[in-house]
């Protein structure tokens, strides 16, 4: 699935993300599903796991939940 957020474009299905940001830079973050976290409280998801660190805030929560939904991970509540 393809989503659209102020920052760029996420392609995300069963297995993994991938986050490409515009810009002139061009960056691109990618993991697989089981390397992220879904933070509700703060829109954010965070990647951690085989040499990857990062995250990254989105627009809303109407995004964050749809990327559960697709990846089939559980937004976690602090």
């Amino acid at each position: 699935m393809l989503i659209t957020f102020s920052q760029g474009k996420i392609i995300v299905n069963n297995r993994e993300i991938m986050i490409k940001l515009s810009g002139e830079a061009r960056i691109t973050l990618q993991a697989q599903v089981d390397e992220i976290t879904l933070i509700g409280d703060a829109n954010v998801i965070t990647a951690l796991g085989s040499g990857i660190s990062w995250s990254l805030c989105l627009d809303d929560s109407e995004q964050l939940q749809t990327i559960a939904k697709e990846a089939g991970v559980a937004v976690q509540y602090r």
